[in-house]
């Protein structure tokens, strides 16, 4: 007999978290105490669990999101959460059912797109998902940098200064809606965001280890920067010097001078000698503002944030185009929730009208290929020749390509 899939209950949220945290490979392990602190920030109707034997086996939950999207807009999204399936229950169909219930009711609710982190890649895009933002991690040895080892501070009359949790509850909603505003991928962060990485509020069961923050100022005495790191791999090396990993886990700025200054900061704390820079945008400021760019080793570089449109006229007007044209796509949904033939017209200014049209399409493409192009980052081209857009115009491609492409490279700098 299979599986029920169906909305959680109230009184079932600890056995959903247990099963997600199994899914995660996380100790199965959640008092009531967390249950019920967990409770007042579900949507209970939108939170899913698989149950067999009065046991769940498998876990999916989404929530309303803001997506920044080309331009600055930012437009109400599904984020799609807390995907598991228990081993026991893996190839049953269980993620479809609760999956396909999701985006239609989403589409139905009037949010234009969906969104989520893929933690394998083969899975999203059988429901019309497609890669749209990526990250690069780099690991820089701070001795070969060329950073001036003697540096004390910012040169353009700003400061740095350390801050506690309380302080960054208190500047940090307004600095990062600032950053959002400006940066295509980025999403929104709520109240129980910042109480929950200041350690304000428990997330999970394992103990809240403070960090460090440090924040930039500038010389009008302005917030435009904040970096959160720890110290890791803190030890001696066999020549007796300090020898100790920063691990950088967030860094926003809203200014070249802020960025630069708080990564100069990190590469100057005292016994440093590495700094993993967590999952950056690729086009990131870091490597190149160093005197030697090759002391920034890339360690990983990587899909992040999938898109998937559920209505593809709205989605497309939201944003802004940098390249005027008109192009008429036939777009595929493997759901069948959405697709069809669409005129989109870029104006001069960049300001876009979408419809429905029974024109002859210029491109045809599978949903998930829209969804890769659908905040710049993608080559439409490279899509071409993988076999993933077709031109049915001749020379319309290099158009499109350039029509989509946005000038910034996108970038979530957020896991959900």
């Amino acid at each position: 007999m299979s599986p029920e899939v169906r909305p959680v209950t109230e009184p079932e949220i600890a056995d959903w978290l247990r099963a997600c945290r199994t899914g995660f490979l996380q100790p199965p392990v959640v008092s009531e105490e967390l249950a019920a602190d967990r409770l007042p920030h579900l949507d209970l109707p939108r939170v899913q669990g698989a149950f067999e034997a009065g046991r769940c086996v498998a876990t999916y939950r989404s929530y309303t999101q803001q997506l920044t999207v080309p331009g600055g807009a930012a437009v109400p999204a599904n984020a799609v959460s807390n995907v598991t399936v228990s081993p026991t229950h893996r190839r049953r169909g269980l993620l479809n059912r609760m999956i396909t219930a999701d985006l239609a009711a989403a589409k139905e609710r009037g949010e234009i797109v969906s969104t989520l982190i893929a933690a394998e890649f083969p899975i999203y895009g059988r429901y019309g998902f497609g890669p749209a933002a990526c990250f690069t991690e780099w690991s820089v040895d701070v001795a070969r940098t060329g950073l001036d080892p003697r540096w004390s501070g910012p040169e353009d009359g700003g400061r740095i200064d350390l801050a506690d949790g309380e302080e960054v509850r208190k500047f940090g909603p307004e600095l990062y809606d600032r950053f959002r505003a400006g940066r295509a991928g980025a999403t929104d962060r709520d109240e129980r965001w910042w109480q929950v990485n200041t350690g304000a509020a428990q997330a999970g069961p394992e103990p809240w280890k403070e960090p460090f923050y440090a924040v930039y100022r500038s010389a009008a005495g302005e917030v435009e920067g904040l970096v959160v790191y720890r110290a890791e791999a803190s030890g001696w090396s066999d020549a007796g010097q300090p020898d100790t990993t920063l691990a950088v886990e967030k860094l926003i700025a809203v200014s070249p001078a802020a960025e630069r200054a708080l990564w100069q900061f990190v590469c100057s704390v005292d016994w440093v000698t590495t700094v993993r820079t967590g999952r950056r945008a690729p086009d990131d400021l870091l490597p190149l503002l160093l005197p030697d760019p090759r002391a920034a080793r890339t360690v990983t570089c990587a899909d992040f944030l999938w898109v998937r449109l559920l209505d593809i006229a709205r989605a497309l007007e939201a944003r802004t185009y940098d390249t005027p044209g008109t192009l008429v796509l036939h777009v595929h949904d493997p759901l069948g929730l959405e697709g069809g033939r669409f005129r989109l017209e870029v104006a001069p200014g960049g300001a876009a009208r979408c419809c429905p049209t029974e024109l002859p399409a210029d491109l045809s493409m599978d949903l998930g290929a829209l969804g890769s192009l659908y905040l710049g980052d993608e080559s439409l081209l490279r899509l071409m020749e993988l076999g993933r857009v077709a031109e049915e115009r001749a020379g319309v491609a290099a158009l499109a390509d350039a029509v989509f492409r946005a000038r910034r490279r996108a970038w979530c700098p957020d896991m959900f």
